[in-house]
């Protein structure tokens, strides 16, 4: 009898070794070897030959004698995805597609293959039944009789199926349930995810066919398998959201046809995910009175501005050591903010627990959104509400000067569409302002002891 083969591969990247190593060469990560068996055959799987555009044989060319222009792309009915995948899917691109169970990834693209009606689409699942997909479309409420649905494990069945059917649009839901006959170890390891999801590059590469991924991710929020599998693929989103919330959040990890800094909002509703236009109005909240501790911030998340409610609590200490917790909000920046209102505006924080929320559940990373925090912390601290027609855009800096920040247009014009009626920026941003005329009024200002004196 032939000798099982085995190897061993670095969980963390996808190194393959022929001997068990403590330290991973290629990535430095400690005890990440996995042992796994490798039958490998040389033949590759070559299913789908017979159709597509780049069949010929592999030859070197001039890169001036390769044909220029637009890549073509697949413009679908959701403008939150074209937005995210750079104006609309590329043809013979791989994009691969990660999120927690159950945040509603299956739908979002259940949903897209079945809104494309001119364009022959299919499903592949390897996770669920033909009647749960049917259950979930008869939900969506959306005819399509160009979707396809197979329910398959195998690549070489998979790749049988497609020669036959020649679809425009392939979904693999998920990459971890696939097996390749060419690898002796079980699906969802590192060898197989990694021969699958080269399998279907291959694939997308030669007959110019895009091809979404569906992944999973580990509990630590990365997404399973090698990072080799983000390097193999030309677009990564990572899907994410509160489950306690409504609304979901599409980012861009990985782009080579357009910005990583782009992304998506939706909606969870009971007929699928709503595409969301103007995310600012479902992040602020809609109350009679008004509130103290309470201050909007006009922030950039990508390339798009939103109008986010920054909410913070500011009480008297019970005990000896003052709480500082954080919710949606960088603690240490937190930390950073209280220091210099206590250095530079004589605020005693140092006896007060601070509590800072960030409404919607969204995390913030936009260091405008401290000047909003400041005013909200001062608002809590005097127990005095701020004016709700107020927006905040502005750095807060260790000195306790207001710091200009990028794209100031973008910001007061979303404050100016949302019906405030005045903005507060940084004096230096006064300059990038150029000559636009808008009807509500920017108040600049430069240090943090201005900004008490004119809100209180």
């Amino acid at each position: 009898m032939s000798k099982i083969k085995t190897a061993f591969f670095c969980s963390n990247c996808g190194y393959e070794s022929a001997k068990w190593t403590g330290k991973c060469p290629s990535c430095n990560e400690w005890n990440s070897f996995i042992e796994e068996i490798i039958e490998k055959n040389d033949k590759a799987n070559k299913g789908w030959k017979g159709y597509g555009e780049k069949t010929d044989g592999v030859k070197t060319i001039a890169l001036h004698a390769v044909a220029g222009g637009e890549e073509k792309r697949i413009v679908t009915p959701d403008a939150e995805l074209n937005r995210v995948l750079g104006n609309g899917i590329v043809s013979g691109s791989i994009v691969l597609v990660a999120g927690e169970p159950g945040i509603g990834k299956s739908t979002l693209f259940l949903q897209n293959g079945l809104q494309l009606k001119n364009i022959v689409t299919l499903y592949i699942s390897g996770e669920e039944s033909e009647q749960q997909i049917k259950m979930r479309a008869d939900r969506l409420g959306i005819q399509n009789d160009n979707f396809y649905l197979l329910t398959e494990t195998s690549t070489q069945t998979i790749f049988q199926e497609i020669k036959k059917l020649k679809p425009q649009l392939v979904i693999v839901d998920s990459i971890q349930t696939l097996h390749s006959p060419y690898i002796e170890s079980s699906a969802g390891s590192i060898s197989q995810i990694r021969e699958c999801a080269a399998e279907f590059q291959r694939f997308a590469k030669d007959t110019n066919t895009p091809v979404f991924l569906i992944g999973h991710i580990t509990k630590e929020g990365n997404i399973a398998g090698p990072k080799i599998l983000e390097h193999m693929v030309d677009t990564v989103l990572q899907f994410e959201g509160d489950q306690h919330y409504a609304y979901r959040i599409l980012r861009t990890l990985k782009n080579r046809f357009g910005s990583t800094s782009e992304l998506g909002i939706y909606e969870m509703t009971g007929a699928g995910m709503r595409p969301v236009s103007n995310p600012s109005e479902i992040l602020i909240t809609q109350k009679e009175e008004q509130l103290s501790g309470i201050a909007i911030a006009a922030m950039l998340e990508g390339q798009r501005p939103l109008l986010v409610e920054v909410q913070t609590l500011v009480t008297q200490s019970v005990y000896g050591t003052p709480q500082r917790t954080s919710s949606g909000f960088d603690l240490r920046k937190l930390q950073l903010l209280l220091a210099v209102l206590e250095k530079r505006g004589g605020f005693h924080f140092g006896m007060k627990d601070v509590f800072v929320n960030i409404a919607g559940g969204l995390k913030v990373e936009d260091p405008s959104v401290d000047l909003a925090l400041v005013s909200a912390l001062l608002s809590s601290y005097e127990d005095i509400p701020l004016n709700q027609h107020i927006a905040f855009a502005g750095e807060v800096g260790l000195s306790g000067e207001i710091r200009a920040v990028n794209r100031i247009e973008q910001r007061i014009a979303e404050a100016e569409k949302l019906g405030f009626e005045k903005i507060i920026i940084s004096r230096y941003n006064q300059k990038g302002l150029g000559k636009q005329s808008f009807n509500i009024e920017a108040v600049s200002l430069s240090r943090v002891d201005e900004l008490y004196k004119y809100l209180f």
